[in-house]
């Protein structure tokens, strides 16, 4: 399919407009590498690991006639019942449930029980697109159609869009698809602003994203991180400071080891990257501090989930 092909459609209206755009699907679809591409900036943590993503992340786009409002959701889960998993799936459903539009994403030539589990969800009275990710993996690429025609019967789609997201091919026939479906406003957010999370959010999202890419499959799952100190200086040469401290929460004493690593090598380089990511993204010189918490049962205890920001 070329790329200017995009399957139904609407035509562009006058006028600003401003809404939400919710982007869902099973884990490790692409969902966050492909908000991150169409807001031009990394806020939503990315792996190749499944179940990255874990609250909703609202990532801003402002054009000259249009602001599209993001919303990154986790996974929705099948496979773990515990009381995260169970807070993760219910921002899924209350996202689709207060947005303007649907972005589904199935990824190119995969279509299982846990993309079916999300179908299943999609909204009847909100404009949902269907966006096909990876097309640049696909490995036969007359399969595309066929494919899409498959899925195609299952639902009511607005639209249909085939992208890859890490080559951009087919963003902006995305982006002009979604465009009409927003509601005539002026602006929720200031022009320069790419989300609604907060510094010590972000900084956390970066550790996380650095243990998960480190320690691959030897990552527990039942792990998280929390910033316990966030602090802002200003530097001599009027330049900003952040120190910022932070907990990295697992089960049980063996799994501190594994994050650690030996002689503190693996804990240490996910300090270095994670610092390293901090700078670029605030703009600002950073001290960081992260280190290994043992807390037995953490996914489970509701208290501890709330301080993480879920409701």
């Amino acid at each position: 399919m070329a790329d200017s092909e995009v399957i139904a459609g609407a035509q562009s209206a006058d006028g600003f407009r401003c809404g939400f755009v919710a982007i869902v699907g099973r884990p490790n679809v692409g969902k966050s590498t492909l908000m991150n591409h169409l807001i031009g900036q990394k806020i939503s943590i990315t792996s190749r690991k499944a179940q990255t993503t874990r609250h909703r992340i609202t990532g801003v786009y402002t054009s000259d006639e249009a602001q599209f409002v993001f919303v990154d959701t986790p996974g929705f889960q099948t496979r773990y019942k515990n009381a995260l998993n169970d807070a993760m799936n219910r921002n899924v459903t209350t996202t689709l449930a207060d947005v303007d539009a649907v972005l589904f994403l199935v990824e190119a030539g995969q279509f299982g029980a846990a993309d079916e589990a999300v179908l299943k969800l999609l909204p009847k009275h909100r404009p949902v697109l269907l966006v096909i990710t990876k097309i640049d993996q696909l490995a036969q690429k007359d399969a595309l159609l066929p494919f899409i025609e498959k899925i195609a019967g299952q639902f009511d789609f607005h639209a249909i869009v085939p992208v890859s997201a890490l080559r951009g091919q087919q963003l902006d026939v995305l982006m002009k698809t979604v465009q009409p479906l927003l509601p005539e406003s002026v602006p929720m957010y200031p022009e320069d602003h790419i989300t609604d999370r907060n510094s010590r959010f972000l900084a956390a999202e970066i550790v996380r994203e650095k243990l998960f890419r480190t320690l691959g499959d030897e990552l527990p799952y039942a792990m998280t991180v929390e910033i316990e100190k966030f602090d802002e200086e200003t530097m001599r040469d009027g330049r900003p400071l952040y120190r910022i401290y932070a907990a990295v929460l697992v089960d049980r004493d063996g799994q501190k080891a594994i994050l650690i690593g030996k002689n503190g090598e693996k804990l240490k380089r996910i300090a270095t990257e994670s610092r390293q990511d901090m700078e670029k993204l605030f703009d600002a010189k950073v001290y960081l501090e992260v280190w290994v918490k043992v807390k037995s049962g953490w996914a489970d205890d509701t208290r501890v989930l709330r301080q993480q920001g879920f409701e």
